[in-house]
């Protein structure tokens, strides 16, 4: 049986068909049969695991995790090994839960007792680690159960295959993990610590899958902030060799991974931003991602070539992400991406593909673009970005709804010229839409959006955010449990509630409403951001001509400014007096009865106190007040 299915998918499935699985798992868990014949039959499923992904369920569909996890108690070394061969070759597949390997709390400690028996032991297990865990919770469980300690030796093994999986299991238990790379930055092995044994692991002369795997380590035990971001290693040996992956040399999996490796590592950080985007042409190599497979690649290798053709879509994805990030805050180097042949129809052309990941990475590239007010007034204009921004804003996922939403805040800010034809393609009702999300992301993204439109809008786009929104909504989102969502409301408030005939129009149809969401938020338990921008709204309001009725009017509200004017906090002190200014101002009509009323309220009183304040800024207000009086 193992010499006809070895490399033979169909003889594999033909026997998988005739009902092989289930006799050769009895034959394995059967106390009589000898320990060569349960080694066979191990060997067996393993050749039968190395088909197609169905052999890989039909398997797992007999139970062969519990028959081989038991297999593993024997004494004998040969069946072990034979078992945990199978075993590497099933959790491997796409198709194998990991939580097979966590459902059983004994099987753990006993791999990491295990490790010690043979470097096959070592290589096998230390793969099944390595693709088993996935996420917090499996680091966890690996960690607690020693793993560090086990693994850590291993990087030493005289046998390249089991230091490579050695470094493989530290990747993904650093990857996010703040407490075991903290724990990895102080392990020695042979008097040596962890990172300088990964330093060494990443010279040039050293093979390429393992300079790579040693900078994930490093990028990951930086992130999580384990080791400093200009410490040397980073600086001086882990981003340079990222971007030596990306070099046109390098197979296409080696470009994908070392440009999203380094876009993870520079994300954060604008010095390694801008050592990456000087560090060998990088910011041109990445302009050969799209131009590939190119004449240079071996074309000899005709497999090769059908495969990269497959995946070319990757290297543009991980492009745009490398570009995102080296674009995230410096201007220079956005101009730098900007002006590389053809960028932005790449980028544009990217915002279509059919795949989710390249139009995901496309959107966050414009985005980190969109984040510069030059090329908002140059480059996006040229190319008409928002077009097919707002295609992609029509039903697309979530994740690429929140970077889109995001973009076009920034396309709606006042001196971007995309504004306008933004706004004629029907941008309201889709933000307003937005609002209604039940992602707080979005609605922040939504509300944000409207705001930076409603900022020095003429009256016609204003009533149309007002009515697409709709009152109700309006004050839902001044109910938001998300700050965010909140204070952004308060901010389209107070872009609407802006020059006085706008007030005054947006008061005398919702007035009562305003001054009620007004009156709730003083009264909350907010923080002092959102009650300052809240008194900001009242002093827009009291700047209206009718609108300043709405408050003389309402006791409650005048009796509320009184009381922040003498607060214990400068901002709602200064805001509470833009208020009081607005509604004294001399030359307007009917001041003099305005002042008369707030002077019984006591508010002179407040005010000559104030004009004795340490804070210069306040003593100025103050005075500027008194003199509306004395005039």
């Amino acid at each position: 049986m193992k010499n006809a299915v070895i490399g033979n998918n169909k003889q594999k499935a033909n026997l998988i068909v005739l009902g092989a699985v289930p006799r050769l798992l009895y034959l394995l868990q059967q106390e009589a049969s000898s320990t060569e014949l349960k080694a066979e039959c191990a060997v067996v499923l393993g050749s039968l695991a190395m088909g197609t992904e169905n052999n890989v369920k039909s398997l797992l569909d007999c139970h062969i995790i519990p028959a081989l996890l038991q297999g593993l108690l024997s004494p004998d070394l040969k069946f072990i090994e034979a078992c945990l061969r199978c075993l590497r070759t099933i959790f491997t597949s796409p198709v194998t839960p990991e939580e097979l390997l966590y459902a059983d709390a004994t099987v753990i400690p006993h791999l990491m007792a295990l490790l010690s028996r043979s470097r096959y032991t070592q290589e096998y297990i230390c793969q099944i680690f390595s693709h088993c865990c996935k996420g917090p919770d499996h680091q966890t469980i690996l960690f607690n159960h020693g793993a560090v300690q086990n693994i850590a030796h291993l990087l030493t093994s005289l046998s390249y295959k089991v230091r490579m999986q050695a470094l493989k299991c530290f990747s993904v238990l650093a990857f996010e993990n703040p407490q075991v790379s903290m724990t990895l930055v102080n392990v020695l092995v042979d008097g040596e610590l962890l990172p300088q044994i990964f330093v060494k692991m990443l010279q040039r002369d050293k093979p390429i899958e393992m300079q790579l795997t040693s900078a994930k380590c490093l990028t990951y035990m930086c992130r999580a902030g384990a080791i400093r971001t200009d410490d040397s290693c980073i600086v001086l040996k882990t981003l340079p060799c990222l971007v030596r992956m990306c070099s046109k040399e390098r197979l296409l999996e080696e470009r994908v991974e070392g440009a999203e490796t380094l876009a993870y590592l520079i994300e954060p950080d604008v010095e390694l931003q801008r050592i990456a985007s000087i560090t060998d042409h990088l910011i041109a190599m990445l302009a050969d991602y799209f131009k590939y497979p190119s004449s240079v690649s071996a074309i000899t290798d005709i497999k090769r070539l059908d495969h990269d053709l497959k995946h070319a879509h990757e290297l543009r994805q991980a492009a745009f992400k490398l570009y995102a990030s080296l674009g995230a805050n410096d201007e220079d180097i956005r101009k730098k991406i900007i002006e590389t042949e053809n960028m932005m129809d790449r980028i544009v052309t990217g915002l279509s593909e059919s795949s989710v990941k390249v139009r995901l990475a496309a959107v966050r590239c414009l985005h980190s673009l969109s984040r510069s007010v030059q090329q908002l007034r140059t480059s996006f204009q040229d190319h008409a970005v928002w077009k097919p921004l707002m295609k992609v804003l029509q039903n697309a996922p979530d994740e690429i709804l929140v970077v889109a939403s995001s973009m076009l805040c920034n396309l709606l800010l006042e001196f971007s010229p995309s504004k306008e034809p933004i706004l004629e393609s029907g941008a309201v009702e889709l933000l307003c839409g937005l609002t209604q999300s039940e992602n707080p992301a979005l609605r922040v993204n939504g509300i944000w959006a409207l705001m930076n439109m409603a900022f020095q809008a003429e009256q016609k786009i204003k009533a149309d955010i007002l009515r697409s929104l709709s009152t109700e909504q309006l004050f839902r989102l001044l109910s938001d449990s998300d700050l965010n969502v909140l204070m952004k409301t308060l901010g389209l408030l107070r872009n609407l509630l802006s020059t006085r005939p706008h007030i005054d129009k947006i008061m005398s149809t919702h007035g009562k409403q305003i001054m009620q969401a007004v009156t709730l938020i003083l009264e909350g338990e907010h923080s002092i951001e959102v009650k300052e921008q809240t008194l900001c709204i009242l002093a827009n309001i009291a700047d209206g001509t009718t609108a300043k009725e709405l408050i003389m009017t309402n006791d409650d509200i005048l009796q509320k400014i009184k009381y922040y004017m003498g607060h214990s906090h400068v901002k709602l002190q200064l805001a509470a007096m833009f208020c009081v200014s607005n509604l004294i101002w001399n030359e307007e009509e009917g001041s003099q009865e305005r002042q008369d009323k707030l002077r019984d309220m006591g508010i002179v009183d407040i005010l000559h106190k104030l004009s004795q304040s340490p804070d210069s800024n306040l003593c100025d207000k103050a005075k500027t007040a008194l003199q509306q009086y004395l005039a």
